[in-house]
């Protein structure tokens, strides 16, 4: 399973978004392997009526329709025909944990799997007890490395936070700075069910040559 994250790039954006959905479709159908592509609100919607992938939205929040200006409904997003969202990515961090647990309960409500994500070893274990589908140990020093990944420069914290998902039952992906078809082949064999990957892949050159590299690491 791969997740990948559009964040507000131009080469993920707008018409690019779709361009890029449909590279991801035929990678995906050729190698076999989830890759669920993590889109824009505003690219939602077009992307799910031109895509067969499972799609999902890259953030949500705790509210039901009213007086909440700027918010992005759970509830509107699952509608939309997404099937997930990230929560407490590293770049948009939901600092009051009475919120996080009250946006996964509210996802939960209306249908919608959530990813969240984790800096430290600490901060997974609080999150793992709010019970998401998927939890994520992502290093933020590392997000956007072009020199190390995270199966690189921190395995052994890899290897604990697996133990510590999977005592909870919840799959654990992994993401920083994951570039290479070596940096999957170790998250894979330290026991990761997945990984969340963004500019490697979004500001490619040839995004579908890259992903079909990376996928690699599965054999």
């Amino acid at each position: 399973m791969i997740f990948v994250n559009y964040k507000t790039y131009e080469e993920s954006s707008g018409d690019n978004a779709l361009s890029l959905t449909k590279i991801i479709e035929e990678v995906s159908k050729e190698s076999q392997i989830k890759i669920i592509p993590v889109v824009q609100a505003l690219d939602l919607k077009e992307i799910v009526s031109e895509s067969n992938l499972e799609i999902w939205a890259q953030k949500v929040d705790p509210v039901d329709f009213g007086a909440h200006t700027g918010s992005i409904l759970p509830k509107e997003v699952r509608e939309a025909g997404a099937y997930g969202t990230f929560l407490n990515h590293s770049e948009n961090k939901i600092s009051d944990f009475n919120v996080l647990t009250n946006t996964v309960k509210v996802c939960k409500e209306v249908g919608l799997k959530t990813l969240v994500f984790a800096a430290d070893l600490e901060e997974l274990k609080r999150n793992l007890d709010i019970s998401p589908d998927f939890i994520s140990y992502e290093p933020p020093e590392l997000v956007g490395s072009t020199d190390t990944s995270v199966s690189q420069a921190k395995p052994e914290v890899i290897k604990d936070a697996v133990a510590l998902a999977k005592d909870a039952g919840i799959p654990l992906i992994i993401g920083a700075g994951v570039k290479s078809e070596e940096d999957m082949r170790i998250g894979l064999q330290l026991g990761a069910a997945g990984f969340a990957i963004a500019s490697s892949i979004v500001k490619a050159e040839d995004p579908k040559k890259e992903l079909l590299q990376l996928v690699e690491g599965y054999k």
